[in-house]
């Protein structure tokens, strides 16, 4: 018989013993549907290949970051609802996994997103004066996937600043993001750019329900100009005269001209409209586009804001911004700007790695060939000892090397193909 000895499996099987009250049956695997180790939907184990080049790609985004002068810290999994979420909006609500405190008897989350959390650190815990640069990279998970075929568990890879005001900070995160794109092998990314503060200042002086300002940043979001239509029938006509406008204001930089004549000339306006004129000429040699009534994302964001694409991507890479009011809640009302990016949506649309070049050893309880392979594992490299009867088997690694002993020392030679 097959013992199962997870805790997990100790539940399953006291299922299938029920007719028994009192004792647990063991059960071997034959017994037990396969459905009971199925992963969920959209919930998947990464394999060795994808793995290290998730990995790898993680220590060099991390790497790319610090050249910034970005602190990493880790935030926990888990917190207190309320912590994870007063700002951020519903879109972050609906995603956000819940759960009761067993210590505490108080809602806790699983967080959905980084960014409030990071926001926490600065504002609650660093209180630093000045300007603060963080950075982060883990796991969050959402309740749904963010877009179709995703996947529910992303590892997130994040950079913050804070305590800035000036675009100068989205400038660069926004350089930050596109040179750890650059990093990761991403060829000829494409930034799109909108900004939260036009649609904000066309809005000024409405008085709208949560779910009215959320239809109407949905349909604008979806460009639906009839849905949008019907919800600002009783708008005033400028008002949607300019929302009706800038479903049409997407493009290149053309765009922005053609909004300062359309848009009501409101101050909001052209000094948002100026910023990302710019942006785009700070970013010579990126084809940078305009999407004036992009709002898609959490509902943090108060300025700036930008997406990244790149070929083979079906949704943006990176998506950041200015989100000045997300610490608000913690005490300090401080400017921040940053971006984030899954690290595993990366790595889909990137070529596979080629796999770690090795050297093969053979496996013998020997002194010598024992500090031999020591001595090379010290040295950095990667040593693979060939176990007895196994020695032509393929795995993760290329050994495109050998360790033979000649003339009583152990040496390492090219393998030849």
């Amino acid at each position: 018989m097959s013992i199962l000895g997870c805790a997990a499996d100790l539940n399953l099987a006291a299922r299938f013993s029920a007719s028994k009250p009192g004792k647990i049956t063991f059960l071997t695997a034959s017994q037990i549907h396969m459905s009971a180790w199925v992963l969920p939907d959209h919930i998947a184990d990464v394999l060795p290949c994808e793995a290290r080049h998730i990995e790898e790609l993680r220590r060099e985004l991390l790497d790319m970051a610090r050249c910034y002068g970005y602190e990493l810290v880790m935030p926990p999994m888990l917190e207190h609802l309320e912590s994870l979420l007063t700002g951020a909006g519903e879109a972050l609500d609906l995603q956000t996994f819940k759960l009761v405190d067993q210590l505490s008897g108080r809602t806790m989350g699983l967080r959905a997103d980084s960014t409030p959390q990071v926001a926490r650190i600065d504002a609650h815990i660093l209180n630093r004066a000045g300007v603060t640069r963080l950075c982060y990279c883990g796991p969050v998970l959402h309740t749904r996937p963010g877009v179709p075929h995703a996947t529910r568990e992303p590892l997130q890879f994040g950079a913050e600043i804070y305590g800035h005001a000036g675009r100068e900070a989205d400038l660069e995160v926004l350089l930050l993001a596109l040179d750890c794109l650059k990093r990761a092998r991403v060829h000829s990314p494409s930034v799109d750019m909108a900004d939260a503060r036009i649609v904000r200042a066309l809005l000024d002086g409405l008085v709208l329900s949560g779910e009215q300002l959320a239809n109407v940043h949905a349909a604008l979001a979806a460009k639906d100009s009839s849905e949008l239509s019907a919800l600002a029938k009783n708008f005033p006509g400028a008002v949607r005269q300019n929302l009706l406008a800038l479903v049409q204001l997407y493009g290149d930089s053309a765009v922005l001209d053609e909004a300062e004549k359309v848009l009501q000339p409101l101050p909001a306006v052209r000094e948002a409209l100026s910023s990302l004129k710019w942006f785009a000429s700070r970013l010579s040699g990126t084809q940078v586009t305009f999407d004036l009534s992009d709002l898609r994302g959490y509902a943090y964001y108060t300025g700036a804001r930008f997406a990244i694409y790149a070929q083979g991507a079906g949704d943006a890479l990176v998506r950041g911004g200015r989100y000045d009011e997300v610490g608000a809640v913690f005490g300090r009302n401080r400017p921040a700007a940053g971006f984030s990016l899954d690290i595993k949506a990366l790595v889909g649309v990137l070529p596979a790695r080629p796999l770690h070049a090795a050297i093969r050893a053979p496996w013998r309880d020997a002194a010598d060939l024992t500090a031999a392979i020591a001595g090379l594992r010290a040295r950095g490299e990667t040593v693979v000892c060939a176990l007895p009867g196994h020695e032509s088997e393929v795995d993760e690694f290329h050994c495109d090397r050998e360790l033979i002993q000649v003339a009583q020392q152990w040496v390492v030679q090219a393998i030849s193909q």
